[in-house]
């Protein structure tokens, strides 16, 4: 899937106890409503429910965390894509994986291809159609107390929009 934009969806550094009108998570938190969790705040990977894959989530927090706002966006296909646990020992394969792609990655655009490898190990996350995570979405969005406009927004697919 091309995403230009999950809603007015932003990604932002650090944890956050509950997102504006405009999105304002982190990864591992918008990944939780797109699954189809209640909202929470995660302040480490342990916080992410068990069907998420540590290591993928941990590099994921990893470059959320470092990445410079327009870097961190780029993050948003891999929303749906987190919630992929599996056995210990895929998990410590995941692990060995990032950690030997790691050590000579210095761009933010190496760093998310050793993501991408890193998904492609083992199990992989269920498939949430567009309009399922678009109405999580919007859900956690509504109870928000910011006020932003979102009378008309970016879908997730290029060219669409959504009012």
């Amino acid at each position: 899937m091309d995403f230009d934009h999950i809603l007015n969806w932003k990604l932002k550094k650090g944890s956050h106890p509950f997102p504006g009108k405009s999105g304002g998570t982190c990864i591992n938190e918008a990944a939780i409503v797109a699954a189809g969790f209640k909202y929470q705040p995660v302040h480490s990977v342990e916080h992410m429910p068990v069907c998420f894959s540590r290591p993928i989530c941990r590099l994921a927090m990893k470059l959320n965390d470092s990445a410079t706002d327009a870097e961190r966006q780029q993050l948003l296909p891999f929303v749906t894509r987190l919630a992929c646990a599996d056995t210990p020992e895929v998990e410590a394969e995941r692990t060995a994986y990032i950690a030997s792609r790691s050590r000579g990655c210095r761009t933010f655009q190496e760093q998310l291809q050793v993501l991408e490898g890193a998904l492609m190990i083992g199990r992989q996350a269920d498939d949430v159609t567009p309009d399922l995570a678009i109405t999580r979405m919007q859900q956690v969005q509504s109870r928000a107390s910011e006020r932003t406009s979102l009378r008309v927004f970016s879908s997730w697919f290029k060219g669409t929009e959504v009012a």
